[in-house]
């Protein structure tokens, strides 16, 4: 991941936005604060791993708590909910 000053990022808006299209670009401050431009699918992409990590945690701990219903192959009593 690139970084600039706000100062440089000011001057040189377009470039980094088109820097960004590629990868994050860090904008630091002098105070520590820092702030990342992306592109949106770099974002979005971001985002979906999240939700998908999430999902994943969420199964393993529901395994791992023994909140799991167990099929077995043939059964057709767990498709009632699905029927009007």
């Amino acid at each position: 991941m690139d970084s600039t000053s706000p100062r440089s990022f000011r001057a040189n808006l377009k470039e980094y936005m088109e820097m960004a299209s590629d990868k994050p670009i860090r904008i630091q401050k002098r105070e520590g604060n820092a702030c990342v431009l992306m592109s949106e699918e770099y974002y979005e992409g971001l985002l979906n791993e999240i939700s998908s990590l999430q999902s994943s945690l969420l199964s393993s701990n529901q395994a791992l708590k023994g909140e799991v219903t167990e099929y077995k192959i043939g059964d057709k009593a767990r498709l009632k909910r699905f029927k009007k």
